[in-house]
């Protein structure tokens, strides 16, 4: 995909690069004339992939053509895209991968040669989501008094001088931890012994009072070594993808997270393979894809069966799409982040109604935006909507480049190759492409706000926090409303933890999570969280202990920064301990609430909140017991945790008692922006880039001695529970089987609207109580050694039993929360997965019935496959999201819709008829298909699929099948 494909009509549009003629590349602006001047950028990112690529099959010349005439086009044709690469993470990547090593051998079995069965498409995967959170908090937070004698604050330090009276004590003193050779007397006597006191080599910690190298905090070795551990098995299979396999690279744990290291580390901007340049573009399977947008890199998240047909060399196909050009004016204020740019904007898109459409940033506001700004604000595209949000290339990118490590040679030739294909906007441009449609944001009427209690896109101003709060208290249960009645909104509940008594009350914080994912790429908000802890130690505030905070970089550099500026050890000292490199508390993997807390949250029927500074805050996805959750900037996550509930008026009421007794508000801690400018230019520069792209590229030293198999098949181990040969391809024929009726089926589950994807795939811990409990309980391994969903979506019998495990699963047929339904021909109450394997012994296919927004939410293949393989051949609902829809057609489920209007309750539908869906075989895009009922109704439904291509990949199974036969 990166060189000109054979045939292509357009190879005369070839040209050298006028700067540097050994440098060729399609000049596409000449190819469009005026029309391509008009275009948005990110189109002409699609227009140049089509000229690219067209090949006269795969890629038309009449898809090229459309693209260019977008302006009358859009939204009514379907057109392909090749992205430059693919990213994987591990909790998706590992069943993309299991499928390829499937594949093989299916290949193998049917006549092909297995060692053909390769990605197409450069791959890069990234393991980092399974790090659970096992261990938090360093021994010197509970610790009343740690450093003997009389309790003092700490001195008040600038990072690079050390301090002339006798600092507190290293963190090698009271953890078990040293390295430090300065006058705190750590020495050898402090210095750890065994597996802990390994040096992790990603970043060096300097002890902030001698401005030495210690080891990296214990809580960090912990949690990886423990996730080594448990992960040995997964971590080899991956190991044997990458010697194995061409075209993929497999980034290693304690690395960072995928979207940050893609956005650190494999963004090129502009692609030059073997002297042809082309714009740099991906799509991932991790949500926060859209990251790279910020630097000009087109890129969205899509579902691992897409991913994986483009990893084997086919396009994407998607409807040309709306762009909806969102102009920024004004000027941010002092106190606003990245994160209320981002919920401000986010609210008014929505607004918009953005939804499938691209997003693209103009205006004068643009140039005051740092790219990480554009990439926090990029990042969050999915939560209102977009398929992406596009910051093109400009003067800022390119300075961000620099200190990136692009080399003055690099940086030359995109600059030169962007303006040449007119991809590079300059604020001088005296014409603004023209978009489907105009959104605009003022910049200067952007307020702090938090997002919750249960879902990202309800703002709260964080000056109306309590209120609102208190409004939740009062409203119906739903959306934002618990309905706790008055006489009960002021219940105190006491309880004891570590010899201390403390009082629990509606809108108690109980976990607080610094999370770096959404703004590991802005140095500016996790320092301003640092300063906070530092200004707050200094005054003497403290953190409850029973909260279980959390400080999870997104890679080294955060690490690194808060480290070298000297507000890492405050942020320990307020419980902020870093637990580890990669998704935790976001993906359900936060460690259990104590057991006294956990007791006297349900005895007292508590809302306790949570407060993080991620992405998602789903209803019960940190913790079962605590169910308003916030999002947050990193220092207002502080700040809560301080104060220890979010009924606080930060404006009128203090923090907390500090030293003396004085009452500390949350002003008296804020960082300036000039504070925070003037850590952030001392601290976050050019050589941090640099060291992280060599020690990435050098490696972990587990990861290094990990031994794993070279056999171009994979060695599969009947007894694993992690890696098992999948059965998508049990069936694989050189010619596809004729499409068959769906005949008498019955419901599986008869769902509600807004049904997300957390509700369908296995994510999180796995319960005790779950029918996949059951199974890795018959096979030998006790609750310890469950793991989590995640850690085993390279076990298909694991992840189809935590299919529809969600206990927030509300089936119409049960009547209540809880991942059950009926099991009709015997009237038994069953778990969703006993119920369908019942169904398959009977040789009764089933379906789903379902309301509007079915799949919302993170894209996730297991979403797809787990239903495929508990035997549902079709989904029957109102309205899908769109990549999850994809995703459905893609493993062969049918997305059926109800015809504008009906539904089941207009349909008079109950659920427990049995339905017949007969499919034609020359079945057309939003082909109308007539479904009988066995009770004699008949009604009609709309065939989901949008081109000729979608009903290929159906006919044949999925898109996987569809592949595999090509190498056949």
């Amino acid at each position: 995909m990166d060189l000109p494909r054979t045939g292509n009509p357009y190879h005369p549009a070839i040209e050298a690069l006028e700067s540097h003629p050994g440098k060729k590349f399609y000049n596409v602006s000449k190819l469009g004339g005026s029309k391509y001047d008009t275009l948005p950028y990110s189109i002409r990112v699609l227009f140049e992939s089509s000229v690219r690529n067209c090949d006269g099959f795969l890629v038309k010349e009449t898809d090229a053509m459309n693209i260019l005439d977008w302006k009358t086009k859009q939204s009514h044709v379907e057109v392909p895209f090749c992205p430059a690469r693919v990213v994987l993470q591990d909790f998706t990547g590992i069943p993309a991968m299991v499928d390829f090593a499937a594949m093989r051998e299916a290949v193998k079995n049917a006549g092909g040669d297995p060692v053909k069965v390769n990605p197409a498409c450069p791959t890069d995967l990234t393991v980092d989501y399974s790090l659970q959170i096992d261990f938090s908090k360093c021994a010197i937070q509970n610790a009343p008094n740690p450093g003997g004698g009389e309790q003092k604050p700490l001195a008040r330090l600038s990072p690079l001088k050390p301090p002339l009276r006798k600092p507190p004590p290293c963190r090698g003193q009271s953890g078990g931890q040293s390295g430090c050779r300065g006058s705190c007397g750590a020495g050898e006597a402090g210095r750890s012994t065994g597996a802990f006191s390994a040096q992790i080599e990603n970043t060096p910690i300097l002890c902030p009072f001698h401005l030495q190298p210690v080891p990296e905090p214990e809580t960090v070795l912990k949690n990886q070594e423990m996730e080594f551990g448990r992960n040995r098995e997964r971590l080899q299979f991956f190991k044997w993808s990458s010697k194995v396999f061409e075209n993929i690279s497999i980034i290693p744990p304690e690395t960072g997270m995928a979207h940050q290291v893609n956005l650190e580390y494999l963004s090129r901007v502009v692609f030059d393979v073997k002297d042809f340049l082309h714009p740099d573009s991906v799509v991932g399977t991790d949500s926060h894809t859209t990251m790279v947008n910020g630097l000009g890199i087109l890129g969205w998240g899509v579902g691992g069966i897409e991913t994986e047909a483009v990893m084997l060399g086919m396009p994407l196909s998607l409807p040309l799409p709306q762009v909806v050009g969102c102009e920024l004016t004004g000027t941010v204020s002092p106190l606003a982040t990245s994160i209320d740019i981002v919920l401000s904007i986010t609210k008014h898109l929505r607004q918009a109604d953005v939804a499938g459409k691209f997003v693209e940033f103009f205006g004068s506001g643009v140039s005051q935006l740092s790219v990480a700004d554009r990439t926090t604000i990029a990042n969050m595209c999915p939560e209102y909507g977009a398929i992406l949000s596009f910051f093109p290339v400009d003067n800022v990118t390119m300075k961000h480049l620099k200190h990136a490590g692009f080399d003055k040679a690099k940086l030359e030739v995109t600059e030169a190759y962007l303006k040449a294909v007119k991809l590079f906007r300059s604020d001088e441009s005296s014409r603004e492409p023209e978009y489907s449609q105009v959104v605009q944001v003022s910049l200067s009427s952007i307020i702090p706000y938090v997002s919750g209690p249960k879902r990202s896109q309800d703002r709260v101003a964080v000056n109306n926090m309590k209120s609102d709060f208190q409004a939740c208290l009062n409203e119906k249960s739903g959306v934002k409303g618990f309905q706790i009645a008055a006489e009960k909104q002021n219940n105190i509940v006491p309880v004891q933890y570590e010899g201390n008594e403390y009082k629990l009350s509606h809108g108690c914080v109980v976990i607080a999570a610094v999370i770096s994912c959404t703004n590991n790429c802005n140095p500016s908000v996790m320092l301003a969280a640092g300063l906070l802890a530092k200004k707050a130690v200094e005054a003497g505030l403290v953190v409850k202990p029973y909260i279980r905070t959390s400080l999870s970089p997104g890679s080294g550099m955060v690490t690194h920064y808060l480290s070298s500026s000297g507000v890492l050890p405050y942020l320990s000292k307020l419980g902020f301990e870093v637990v580890g490199y990669g998704c935790s508390t976001c993906v359900g993997n936060t460690a259990p609430l104590p057991e006294a807390i956990r007791n006297a949250i349900k005895q007292g029927d508590i809302i306790a909140c949570g407060v993080l500074s991620g992405t998602k805050n789903f209803e019960g996805r940190l913790c079962d017991c605590v169910r308003a959750n916030y999002l947050a900037s990193p220092p207002l996550v502080v700040a809560y945790a301080i104060a220890g509930t979010v009924r606080i008026d930060f404006d009128t009421e203090p923090l907390g008692t500090g030293f003396n007794g004085k009452s500390i508000y949350l002003r008296d801690i804020w960082p300036t922006r000039q504070e925070l400018h003037t850590v952030e230019e001392e601290f976050v520069i050019s050589s941090m880039f640099r060291e992280l792209k060599e020690k990435m590229e050098k490696g972990s030293k587990r990861w290094n001695l990990l031994e794993a198999p070279e056999s171009t098949l994979f060695p599969w181990d009947l007894k694993s529970t992690y890696i098992r040969c999948p059965s998508f391809f049990d069936k694989l024929a050189k010619e596809a089987a004729p499409q068959a009726v769906v005949e008498n089926a019955h419901v599986l589950l008869f769902l509600g609207d807004s049904v997300t994807t957390d509700h369908i795939s296995p994510a999180g811990s796995i319960a005790r109580s779950s029918a996949a409990a059951k199974y890795l309980t018959s096979k030998g391994l006790t609750p310890r050694e469950f793991n989590s969903y995640g850690a085993r979506r390279g076990n298909d019998a694991v992840m189809t039993r935590g299919t529809f495990a969600n206990i927030k699963l509300l089936n119409k047929f049960i009547g209540k929360p809880a991942p059950k339904t009926v099991h009709f021909p015997s009237g038994q109450t069953l778990g969703v997965f006993e119920a369908a394997e019942l169904y398959q012994k009977e040789g009764i296919p089933v379906i789903i019935l379902a309301g509007k927004k079915y799949g919302l939410g993170s894209s996730r293949d297991w979403a797809a496959k787990g239903p495929f393989l508990l035997g549902v051949k079709a989904v029957l609902a109102e309205s899908y999201e769109k990549v999850h829809r994809s995703q459905l057609i893609g493993i062969g489920i049918a997305p059926l819709q109800f015809r504008p209007g009906e539904n089941p309750s207009t349909l008079g539908l109950t659920g427990r008829e049995q339905f017949s869906i007969m499919f034609p075989p020359d079945l057309l895009p939003r082909m109308t298909l007539d479904v009988k009922t066995s009770t004699g109704k008949v009604f009609s439904v709309i065939a989901l699929f949008e081109n000729s291509m979608e009903i290929t990949l159906y006919k044949n199974g999925g898109s996987l099948n569809f592949v595999a036969r090509r190498f056949l």
